[in-house]
């Protein structure tokens, strides 16, 4: 490459370097040799060395409009964090499922899909998974428990009076561990649980009560994984991939104002809850059985002696967050906000807020993110003219050493610091270099014309095709990267086949988010897996059936309301210009 770029240079020569660089990507990528961060760098010397891209160009392409969008949602995230109020929702939540399994299991996956649209699933599953665990061991220890007591006949009055103040005690003692991790998921830092091997042989090996017990344990923490999947796809920050799918259309296609928070959620959010149901259905049917009346009846004449000691444990849990406090209050308001004005900045059906100002385009999501992020660090958490005494109580679930401080704000930049993926941050740049080069070189336009002879197959079928391929490499390789190598290929393929590019893009970018096959897939899998209550076996067997569903749904929503939505019957002006550009 170095020979042609530099001596020769030939026109093709351009090409071929930059799929060189872009191969090598790939690999250090899909191999993980060296971090993803850390391989996401390789265009940013091979690019201006090969003399595909100036040095400054290429540095250009690393911080983008939807760079600063997630420092915003970051800020946002961390006060959520910082003051418990994740915790406060998803307990809420479980205390309206109730204990009976199936409804646990359903309430569980409602509050992991709610904040996974706003949080990352990685972030997300870290936040669930300790609070699922001490109500799994709840239901073990009573379970353990109920069957001692069976095996004991004949025993006095007394004896059982007695034992029942055992059985309670033995309840408190056993859950007393995993209940700790409670208050402290939300002061420690989230991170990407490694299985811990001897944890995960240890909880195979013991003795679950039951069967049942186990399967109901296998069936939970899947679907906290599957949900915060599922949730992920809801909005354009709920992941990292739909974050470099917008960035990289919105590059590619600048004349294209199609997509944005409003147009994404409409297209999503039904996806999402079909998703949600399907894939209930179906973690119940595998683990559970098809007994529904059993397992999610609402009676509490049908509840045995185990779910009501398990609801207890959750009241109990619920009532140790008090009073909601002032903090909580202002992150809820700008949680609301940060929405509203996403949604009111450009409906399309109506005009938004923007067209308030006098200079069209100025203003993106970003703006409104990064606004009242940072108004998050000038807001004092303490409320204005508040007693010491109520001042106090407003720091009941912080360790902000500033607590005597006035004037200390919701959120300190070490909050931030702490929550901010600056890896995400260089791979999305990393993925921003790759497209440029693509662009710059014309490899995409040589690529589209190496896939010509698919021309004949209708849209559909190259829709599906393309989600399948993504859906089966994302189960080895990373989701960003996957995306990130595939979207100029299937841009270029779409110009080449003069379908829209939205017809190709949205569900590939969607079905990449589908690796749950295994623990490696993504990080919540291996979140979920470190616990010990599945394994591999399960995760596949599970996880087969979830990513039919999710491409079946994802299939189902393209060809029907997405049509219309998007206007995908037709091949729009922005990509024809953009295709007699390349072109020339």
């Amino acid at each position: 490459c170095v020979y042609y770029c530099k001596i020769k240079e030939p026109c093709s020569s351009y090409e071929a370097c930059c799929a060189y660089v872009l191969m090598v990507t790939a690999v250090y990528w899909v191999s993980e040799a060296v971090p993803l961060g850390a391989a996401a760098l390789v265009p940013a010397f091979l690019y201006p060395l090969f003399g595909v891209l100036k040095s400054s160009e290429v540095a250009a392409e690393y911080c983008k409009d939807t760079t600063l969008l997630l420092m915003g949602v970051i800020c946002l995230a961390a006060s959520i964090e910082k003051w418990n109020l994740h915790k406060r929702i998803a307990l809420r939540m479980v205390m309206i499922a109730g204990a009976k399994p199936g409804m646990l299991v359903l309430g569980f996956m409602c509050c992991t899909v709610f904040l996974s649209m706003w949080l990352s699933n990685t972030s997300t599953t870290a936040m669930v998974m300790p609070i699922a665990e001490a109500v799994l061991q709840q239901l073990i220890c009573t379970g353990l428990a109920d069957s001692l007591d069976d095996s004991e006949t004949g025993d006095s009055p007394e004896e059982d009076s007695v034992k029942e103040e055992n059985l309670e005690k033995n309840h408190n003692e056993c859950t007393k561990q995993e209940l700790s991790t409670l208050n402290e998921v939300s002061h420690s830092n989230v991170a990407i649980e490694i299985p811990n091997v001897k944890r995960v042989k240890a909880r195979r090996d013991s003795q679950y009560p039951t069967k049942r017990d186990h399967m109901i344990c296998k069936c939970l923490s899947l679907s906290i994984t599957y949900a915060a999947t599922i949730g992920g796809l809801i909005t354009i920050t709920g992941t990292s991939t739909n974050l470099i799918f917008a960035e990289q259309f919105n590059t590619r296609y600048p004349d294209a104002k199609v997509i944005n928070f409003g147009t994404w959620f409409i297209f999503s959010f039904p996806i999402a809850l079909i998703m949600l149901v399907l894939t209930w259905l179906w973690l119940h049917f595998l683990f559970l059985g098809c007994n529904f009346r059993e397992t999610c009846s609402l009676s509490k004449k049908r509840k045995t002696r185990r779910e009501m000691l398990s609801e207890k444990r959750i009241h109990e849990e619920y009532s140790k967050l008090g009073p909601i406090s002032y903090p909580e209050v202002v992150t809820g308001v700008f949680f609301i906000l940060m929405t509203l004005l996403w949604f009111t900045r450009e409906p399309g059906f109506v005009p938004g807020w923007t067209s308030l100002f006098e200079k069209k385009g100025y203003r993106t999501d970003a703006t409104v993110s990064v606004l009242l992020g940072f108004l998050l660090f000038l807001i004092p958490a303490r409320r204005p003219f508040s007693s010491s005494s109520s001042s106090s109580s407003t720091y009941r679930n912080s360790d902000d050493s500033s607590e005597s401080d006035p004037l200390a704000p919701m959120i300190t930049w070490k909050d931030f610091q702490r929550l901010m993926p600056w890896e995400i941050v260089i791979l999305v740049g990393g993925g921003y270099a790759l497209a440029a080069g693509c662009k710059v070189s014309g490899l995409s336009v040589w690529i589209g014309r190496q896939l010509e002879p698919m021309s004949g197959l209708p849209p559909w079928a190259v829709t599906l095709l393309a989600c399948l391929l993504v859906s089966a490499v994302t189960e080895f390789a990373s989701n960003p990267a996957t995306l990130t190598v595939f979207l100029p290929i299937l841009s270029a393929l779409s110009e080449t086949l003069q379908i829209n590019p939205l017809h190709t893009l949205i569900p590939s970018t969607m079905c990449v988010s589908f690796g749950v096959m295994l623990p490696v897939g993504n990080p919540p899998n291996a979140i979920v897996f470190s616990y010990g209550h599945v394994q591999i076996s399960d995760m596949v067997k599970a996880g087969f059936g979830v990513n039919l569903i999710g491409v079946a749904v994802v299939m189902l929503a393209i060809t029907t309301w997405g049509t219309p939505l998007f206007s995908l019957t037709e091949f729009p002006a922005w990509a024809v210009s953009r295709n007699v550009t390349g072109g020339l």
